[in-house]
């Protein structure tokens, strides 16, 4: 349902335009000042705005200029209206952004005409943002690593069928890239993909971000609340709805999730009849929800709901082979932006970040990658200098310990062994000391796992 936001003073306008919208499906909400206006456009997305040139509280083209420089994700399309009607006016409103410029007395005929003409420019403008970001995203299957080519494999195999995924990783491997390549992938990638990051909303607010309230329902709300929201799962409808972080939701919120699931509709905050939602749930953690089952932190129910294709992003220290690969892709990136297209690396330079732990995985790269081109604008062509201290420092300590540790062994299979077991320590350690998933993560059987740690002498609780 598309959202119109009403801006003028007078309330005979705003109660005329209000009824002849709903009437057409559309869901409205009025005010009768800019400050008021801007502040409920602040709070929640909205399609349309029919914004009066004159206001108490400001002029509305300076109301306007304002609307046009907020975050272009939910930057709606502007119609202004006006009873004092010139060319020099509407042909201001245009330079500023303003989609249309509609007279009053207003005709009903053409007024609707240029609200279904501004949602089809503003949807065809969302759509186009979304592809260049869905490019703009390919790192996140960049890579010729054998987990990665596992993982493209996976999303190519899986993201075709309506089947809900649950993808573990650590912060920064890059959990919501993956679960948008799925939706591109996918029979919805022509349709909507809505994120919420659970773990950033706030407990008594997670439910009407979900499922939205009707005109009402939040009487308490301070001045300026919308008087109606739609929840994520009905914007997502008949797209995918990513839920980041599912790890950190309430237990009363997974209740309500997991009934949302299993009837595909959910009863908005306020609202006397269900909606009915098509919707494919695409969930990411960097818990270990079957330890926070066992903790009583996570339903269970909803876990085998979610967990119906897991999918495992491996840390960046576990591939870092790729690393050439994404420094090459980061450069271009940032080089382009920054008017830097030929900057290179030296292979020192990366010998150094190969060394490097990665603590923040591929973000923490990408993040270094930006930093040091910002730092040393003239180089163009990065060297050991240039990579942070730290990475440096780490990555010069680690290759003298694996010089020394060499001395340690007499032999080739002293040396084989003494890897495999801190290998597979530090997978268990990972895995939180499940023994499935750290199989999984080897790419072994359970059984050979068992077998290669009691030869090893290996311990879980170690």
């Amino acid at each position: 349902m598309n959202h119109i936001l009403i801006v003028d003073d007078e309330s005979e306008i705003r109660d005329s335009l209000e009824g002849i919208l709903s009437e057409e499906g559309y869901l409205v909400t009025s005010a009768a000042t800019a400050h008021e206006a801007l502040t409920l456009l602040a709070d929640a997305p909205y399609d349309v705005v029919l914004l009066d040139i004159w206001l108490p509280d400001r002029d509305g083209l300076d109301a306007l200029t304002d609307i046009r420089q907020m975050d272009s994700a939910h930057l709606p399309e502007v119609v202004i209206i006006s009873g004092h009607g010139t060319i020099e006016a509407a042909v201001r409103a245009t330079k500023l952004g303003a989609y249309d410029f509609l007279e009053k007395p207003l005709s009903l005929e053409r007024t609707l005409i240029v609200v279904k003409n501004a949602i089809s420019a503003r949807q065809l403008r969302v759509d186009n943002q979304e592809f260049l970001r869905q490019l703009a995203f390919r790192s996140c299957v960049t890579g010729d690593s054998v987990p990665m080519k596992a993982l493209r494999q996976q999303i190519k195999l899986m993201a075709p069928t309506n089947g809900r995924v649950l993808i573990y990783g650590e912060s920064g491997t890059g959990k919501e890239l993956i679960g948008r390549a799925m939706h591109a992938e996918s029979l919805r990638k022509d349709r909507v993909f809505v994120e919420l990051n659970c773990a950033a909303i706030p407990e008594d607010h997670i439910e009407t971000e979900l499922f939205g309230y009707r005109r009402g329902a939040i009487s308490s709300a301070p001045t300026g609340t919308p008087s109606e929201k739609r929840g994520t799962f009905e914007r997502a409808d008949g797209g995918t709805l990513f839920l980041d972080e599912v790890g950190d939701m309430s237990l009363k919120t997974q209740a309500r999730v997991l009934r949302a699931l299993d009837e595909q509709s959910f009863l908005p905050v306020g609202a006397t009849h269900p909606i009915h939602v098509d919707v494919r749930v695409i969930a990411a953690t960097n818990k270990d929800l079957e330890e926070e089952i066992a903790r009583g932190n996570f339903r269970e129910d909803l876990f085998y709901r979610l967990n119906v294709i897991p999918f495992f992003v491996p840390p960046l220290r576990d591939r870092k082979e790729d690393i050439p690969l994404l420094v090459k892709e980061f450069l271009q990136e940032f080089g382009q932006q920054y008017g830097r297209p030929h900057v290179e690396m030296h292979p020192d330079a990366i010998d150094a970040l190969r060394q490097y732990h990665w603590p923040g995985n591929v973000r923490e790269l990408r993040n270094l990658i930006e930093r040091v081109l910002i730092l040393n604008p003239k180089a163009q062509r990065i060297e050991r200098k240039h990579i942070p201290p730290l990475v440096s420092r780490e990555a010069a300590r680690d290759s003298a310990k694996s010089a020394s540790r060499g001395e340690e062994f007499s032999t080739l299979l002293e040396a084989r062994e003494a890897y495999e077991r801190d290998y597979i320590l530090k997978k268990l350690d990972e895995c939180g000391g499940n023994v499935t998933r750290a199989a999984e993560a080897l790419g072994l059987e359970r059984s050979h796992l068992y077998r290669k740690m009691k030869a090893l002498g290996v311990n879980v609780k170690e």
